[in-house]
């Protein structure tokens, strides 16, 4: 069968036509894959550089608070005097407690970061941690307000359960208090999970291990009655110890400082409690500035979290006159010791023998 010449034609122009359209398709998606490509690499980019500024404003942080904990610990373990006195040993306590919470949330804030996954039988010791030690530390306060107290009320009748010799008891027992709670809040939810799922890798996160309301609701309602217990006993402290103070006549001076000593538990008690202040500084933040969720919850945990727990031990510290000055002492050593042994590897680079 013969074409005439008009169907010729209109069969190549169709063909014509669907060959440019196919082309200019292919250029057009071509040029969108390039610009999708453009814009995943730059909200990469920006991603991995958000990354990196947080984690160098982390980390450095954590050296400076790690550096100070190592020196007072080792006074602590160099001079016996501090071993005699109860309020020292608390204050160790409340220092090591302190470097545990602050180290694993690290930890946990570095592995949120990277975006690691681990499996939920690592991810929960690692909460179960960070989760006691945020309760350890007030009730430590508590404790050293209690102990000043029974030192300015009772101090030829001093019980037993207060000496040096014997207040570790009495830490124990806050260390298995403030681990009671974790346990129990993970209890809790695993009644309503049928299956063994430690074998899951998930972001290790407190919201998304515990995420069920009822463990939410208890955790919140813990929180709240221990943080309001261990106010309730700094402030029964400082008010006697305060109404005591106009009543004696001799010997002001050491309740004075027991007062002054009240005083600042209770500032410290108030940096860990700024971490309930969270939700209501998010949904303000949201508010006022349009930010992202992860800038909101870096902003947070800087604030709320991490600058409470390097202030509180360090301000005790700094204000005790003589553990201060071995803090110095023990700085200047330091410094000396690092600058001979500087001096020594350069002249042996130098001047060789």
């Amino acid at each position: 069968m013969q074409m005439c010449d008009g169907q010729i034609y209109f069969i190549f122009m169709s063909v014509h036509i669907c060959f440019v359209f196919f082309n200019n398709f292919a250029l057009f998606d071509k040029s969108n894959m390039q610009n999708l490509t453009n814009v995943s690499v730059n909200g990469t980019s920006n991603k991995s550089l958000s990354v990196i500024i947080k984690v160098c404003v982390v980390v450095p942080l954590f050296c400076i608070f790690s550096f100070c904990i190592v020196v007072m610990l080792h006074i602590f373990a160099s001079h016996r005097q501090f071993l005699d006195t109860s309020r020292y040993i608390l204050f160790a306590s409340m220092l090591i407690s302190d470097t545990l919470h602050v180290m694993f949330s690290v930890l946990l804030f570095l592995l949120v970061m990277a975006q690691v996954k681990i499996s939920l039988g690592l991810c929960f010791p690692l909460l179960f941690i960070t989760s006691a030690t945020f309760k350890n530390t007030p009730f430590i306060l508590a404790t050293m307000s209690l102990e000043r107290y029974v030192a300015i009320f009772y101090p030829l009748q001093r019980p037993v359960a207060w000496c040096s010799d014997r207040i570790w008891i009495i830490i124990l027992v806050l260390w298995l208090l403030s681990s009671m709670f974790p346990i129990i809040e993970y209890s809790i939810g695993q009644h309503y999970h049928a299956a063994n799922t430690f074998s899951t890798h998930v972001l290790c996160q407190l919201p998304t291990v515990n995420s069920l309301p009822i463990q939410t609701l208890f955790r919140t309602a813990v929180n709240v009655l221990c943080f309001a217990v261990v106010a309730i006993i700094i402030i029964f402290t400082y008010v006697r110890i305060l109404l005591e103070t106009r009543k004696m006549r001799q010997d002001k001076v050491s309740v004075s400082k027991a007062t002054h000593t009240v005083l600042l538990h209770g500032f410290q008690l108030l940096l860990c409690m700024l971490a309930f202040t969270m939700p209501i500084t998010e949904m303000l933040i949201v508010i006022i500035v349009d930010w992202l969720p992860d800038y909101i919850a870096f902003l947070n945990y800087c604030c709320f979290v991490l600058i409470p727990r390097f202030l509180s031990p360090l301000i005790y510290g700094f204000r005790d006159q003589s553990l201060r000055s071995y803090i110095g002492k023990t700085i200047l050593c330091c410094s000396s010791k690092v600058e001979c042994s500087v001096r020594g590897q350069i002249k042996d680079n130098f001047f060789p023998s």
